[in-house]
């Protein structure tokens, strides 16, 4: 398994997401970076970076981070929308699942509690991501 390395240059290569793709009024409750794959955890109704290194809620992605957020400022999570340049040499068609090392990441395998995909390369550098649907 190989941990997809995310670029800083990544941004919305979609048009903007509408209300039925969008989740807002939502705090972080770690710091976050733009695309990480978030869940809301139910003990406090926060924000955190989603991962698979365990199957349990925290392996649930809700949406990805449409940007920075630090401890306790809002954050917006998305999904279903195309992120360009999110990566380099990535194969186009290509299954993307939760990382089960790098919390809010993508591997290009499943981890133990990211099963199924939650993204998937679109070219070598676009991916298009979603939630869960396990």
């Amino acid at each position: 398994m190989a941990e997809i390395t995310k670029r800083t240059t990544a941004s919305l290569a979609s048009l903007t997401p509408g209300q039925d793709k969008t989740i807002v009024g939502l705090v972080a409750g770690e710091a976050i970076a733009i695309w990480d794959a978030c869940y809301i955890k139910g003990a406090d109704g926060k924000v955190w970076k989603s991962t698979g290194a365990a199957a349990n809620a925290a392996a649930k992605v809700r949406g990805f981070a449409q940007g920075a957020a630090a401890v306790n400022e809002p954050v917006t999570l998305i999904f279903d929308v195309n992120v360009g340049e999110y990566a380099s040499g990535l194969t186009p068609g290509a299954d993307l699942y939760l990382s089960g090392t790098v919390a809010g990441g993508l591997a290009d395998a499943a981890s133990t509690g990211g099963t199924a995909p939650v993204a998937f390369a679109v070219t070598a550098t676009k991916i298009r991501v979603f939630q869960s649907r396990y």
